[in-house]
């Protein structure tokens, strides 16, 4: 637990997030998540292969597609679907990866923890954020 404290830490200090599900359902929290970062000033870009942009802001296919190498990716997505962007995480050199509840299984952290990334799950970003409002 000590350690996912940590990886909080380092996440939140990091500035440039993608958020995997980023949706324009603004009662889902893939709009929730990907808008509340970026009201804390956060450099925020939406993934999800079904939209091409939300509130005028780019959405993008996949994490390849984006123009910088994210921080931190938040995963807003079922287990899944996270489990298959590991790997391009990883091609991409991604350390940090932020599992929002419902978004993982025992398969998705154990694949994660083998591929040596910094995690964090049991957690809320949107939780962590409306507590610093």
């Amino acid at each position: 637990m000590k350690k996912m404290k940590k990886n909080k830490a380092e996440m939140l200090d990091k500035k440039v997030w993608a958020v995997v599900g980023a949706t324009p359902s603004e009662e889902k929290f893939g709009y929730k998540i990907w808008e509340i970062l970026r009201e804390h000033d956060y450099e925020t870009y939406g993934v999800n292969p079904k939209y091409d942009e939300i509130k005028g802001q780019k959405i993008y296919k996949s994490l390849k597609d984006i123009p910088v190498k994210p921080d931190v990716i938040d995963f807003v997505v079922p287990p899944k679907v996270t489990l298959a962007f590991l790997e391009e995480a990883k091609e991409l050199g991604i350390e940090y990866l932020w599992f929002q509840p419902g978004t993982f299984d025992d398969n998705v952290i154990e694949k994660a923890e083998e591929m040596g990334f910094k995690i964090l799950y049991h957690d809320c970003v949107l939780a962590t954020l409306k507590e610093i409002e």
